[in-house]
C-alpha cells in the first residue's frame, strides 16, 4: 500500500484556519447571534434575515481575523511538530516503517559488479 502524501506548509494553514473558523463562528456565534435577537422586535422574516446578515457578518469576520492571528503566531494547524529537525525525523521514521524488506544495492550471486550473469 502507497503511503499517504503529506503537505509541506510554509507559514500559515489557510485551510486550517477556514475551518476552524466556520466551527468557531457556529459554536459561539449562533448563540450570540440568538441573544442579540431578543434584544430587538423582528416582525417579518425579511427583517429576520437582515438582522442575521448585519450581525453575522460581523461575527464571522471578528472570528475569521483572530483565528488567522492566533495561526500566524503558534503556527497552527500547520502539520508541524515543531523544529524542522523533529519532521524531518519523523518522515525519515514513516519512510523506514513503510519498508517491508530493505533493498540492497549489493550484488547478488547471479550478477557481477557490471550487472553480467554469471553462467
Amino acid at each position: 500500500m502507497q503511503p499517504v502524501e503529506r503537505a509541506e506548509y510554509e507559514g500559515v494553514d489557510y485551510a486550517w484556519v477556514m475551518q476552524t473558523t466556520f466551527v468557531v463562528t457556529i459554536l459561539v456565534g449562533a448563540p450570540a447571534a440568538a441573544l442579540l435577537s431578543t434584544l430587538v422586535t423582528l416582525e417579518t422574516w425579511g427583517a429576520r434575515a437582515a438582522f442575521a446578515v448585519r450581525v453575522g457578518a460581523p461575527i464571522w469576520f471578528v472570528t475569521a481575523v483572530a483565528v488567522a492571528l492566533y495561526a500566524r503566531r503558534a503556527e497552527a494547524g500547520d502539520g508541524s511538530s515543531g523544529s524542522d529537525a523533529d519532521a524531518s525525523a519523523e518522515r525519515d521514521a514513516d519512510a523506514d516503517a513503510g519498508d517491508a524488506e530493505p533493498e540492497s544495492t549489493e550484488p547478488t550471486d547471479e550478477q557481477t559488479d557490471e550487472g553480467e550473469k554469471i553462467d
